[in-house]
């Protein structure tokens, strides 16, 4: 009987419960959800058991329609066994097979190509259909999980067959997976077109690591604590390195890889997103508008330093140990062409032009088969104008930290001075370490599980606008045309902290990388 009101009335909601408790889940009304791409590594091994996840938890109204696109010749049975397979690989949730087959009711296929007339029209018969069967109320969700190449066709035949047109009372919206172009001019074309078709309002680009818990602590950490704003600045920060490393190599990925590179991979949306919560001043509230029109602040002020042959870094790594397995070399992953110069290790120094930053280098790194896989955003504080202590009795203390563990272990640590026990007055430094998985019994939820409930609320706070794209490539794009000009990438072995002149960038004003 609830699953019978939820899907003619929408979500339930208790008339006891204050409706602005924040604390309290959010729950989609009544909407669906076509896939297109869905057949590929991304829908089956993040989407679908995010989607599967969600209404576990009671998150997606009872009748929620998934719809996939593509070119198998699938019928909805097809459909259900190959979505099941990619829930019980990958859901974060217990299997329930009474959710499970509450959910497989909705699902459908649709075969064609993205150019394909009659398909389309097969695919809006389909979604009115369902709007009348499942009560999805004519709201839907077009994920674009296809290369940006196929961007144009979706959207045009979107446009042609009435499907991004919402009626009265309905909406519209689209969900567009990164890479966000190829540089600046090419975002910008991106742009122009999903914008020909869907307002701005509806579209949703993804950046998957602004759906972390871990990412989201920073706005808490800085804002909801006094301890830390009177320092958040130039007066006693030294510099910020913000990393994110991985153990692994390209595997099947070098095709799609070779071209791209580190920079374009991560730099340009990850890293400078995170730059961007990490430097922006305090929003009116936490609505997206206000948290967007602060972070345009801080990347319109972000340039990269020169000159760049002594500020930026880039490699490719070669073969070495990665832990106890001896790693093949770049130019030995299958697929990947010898004579590329295409970065696998990307390092840059950026500064940002405000009255709270001026003079504080940011230092992004990224990098594949490099020391472990991490991700943390490090201030490194200057150290005290005065020391009273006796010479020698510091030589174990290095500068205070605060260091933001985006992942794995997610958390925070700060590291301080600290008296040795003892006659003697000697410092050293100590960790004052903050786990979630200690404090919280909470499991946070998968990064994509927030990012699509956010999408069918119409909740854009983490997903970045056109205008926030196009000045990340800004910034990006001076370094990229750099190395173009300038030869091949400098080498360094698999399982280290990438090549030597990441570490000049560095040591040339008496700085060093952490090594997590």
């Amino acid at each position: 009987m609830t699953d019978q009101l939820q899907q003619q009335h929408g979500p339930w909601i208790n008339p006891l419960r204050d409706p602005n408790d924040k604390r309290l889940p959010r729950i989609a009304g009544p909407s669906g959800m076509v896939i297109f791409g869905v057949t590929g590594d991304l829908a089956r091994k993040k989407l679908l058991p995010a989607i599967y996840d969600l209404a576990n938890r009671g998150l997606l109204p009872a009748g929620f329609p998934l719809v996939g696109y593509g070119r198998r010749d699938w019928d909805q049975s097809d459909f259900q066994d190959y979505v099941r397979k990619a829930v019980e690989a990958g859901a974060r949730t217990e299997f329930r097979e009474n959710v499970w087959h509450r959910l497989a009711e909705g699902m459908h296929f649709v075969t064609g190509n993205f150019d394909d007339d009659q398909a389309f029209d097969n695919l809006a018969n389909k979604l009115e259909e369902l709007d009348s069967e499942r009560g999805s109320a004519g709201n839907w969700a077009f994920y674009l999980s296809v290369p940006p190449d196929f961007f144009s066709d979706v959207c045009h035949q979107l446009q042609r067959s009435g499907l991004a047109q919402a009626g009265p009372q309905q909406w519209r919206r689209v969900i567009v997976e990164k890479p966000f172009g190829h540089n600046q001019e090419t975002a910008t074309k991106l742009n122009e077109l999903i914008n020909s078709v869907f307002e701005e309002k509806s579209v949703f680009r993804i950046d998957h690591y602004l759906g972390k818990e871990t990412v989201q602590n920073i706005l808490a950490l800085r804002f909801a604590n006094q301890l830390f704003d009177p320092m958040w600045n130039s007066h006693y920060v030294d510099h910020v390195q913000i990393t994110m490393a991985e153990d692994i190599g390209l595997g099947g990925r070098a095709g799609y890889y070779d071209g791209i590179g580190a920079a374009r991979d991560v730099i340009q949306n990850h890293l400078i997103q995170l730059l961007a919560l990490v430097a922006m001043e305090e929003p009116i509230d936490f609505t997206p508008e206000q948290l967007q029109a602060e972070k345009i602040k801080v990347l319109k002020a972000t340039r990269a330093v020169e000159p760049l042959a002594k500020t930026t870094a880039r490699g490719q790594y070669t073969s070495g140990w990665q832990g106890s397995e001896f790693a093949k070399g770049l130019r030995e992953e299958e697929g990947f062409d010898p004579d590329s110069t295409t970065e696998t290790y990307a390092a840059c120094t950026l500064e940002i032009n405000s009255r709270r930053w001026a003079g504080v280098p940011f230092y992004l790194r990224t990098g594949k088969r490099l020391g472990r896989r991490v991700t943390e955003i490090a201030l490194v504080f200057k150290d005290a104008p005065h020391q009273p202590f006796p010479e020698g009795s510091r030589h174990a203390q290095g500068q205070n930290v605060v260091v933001i563990r985006v992942q794995p272990d997610e958390g925070m640590i700060m590291r301080f001075g600290s008296k040795v026990p003892g006659s003697a007055m000697e410092v050293r430094d100590v960790n004052m370490d903050f786990s979630y998985s200690e404090a919280f019994t909470e499991e946070s939820p998968e990064a994509y599980e927030r990012l699509i409930l956010d999408a069918l609320l119409d909740e854009a706070s983490l997903f970045p606008t056109n205008e926030e794209v196009e000045l990340s490539w800004q910034i990006l794009d001076p370094i990229l045309e750099f190395w173009a000009e300038n030869g091949r990438p400098d080498e360094y072995p698999a399982g280290t902290w990438g090549p030597e002149s990441a570490d000049r960038m560095l040591s040339r004003f008496g700085r060093a990388w952490r090594r997590p």
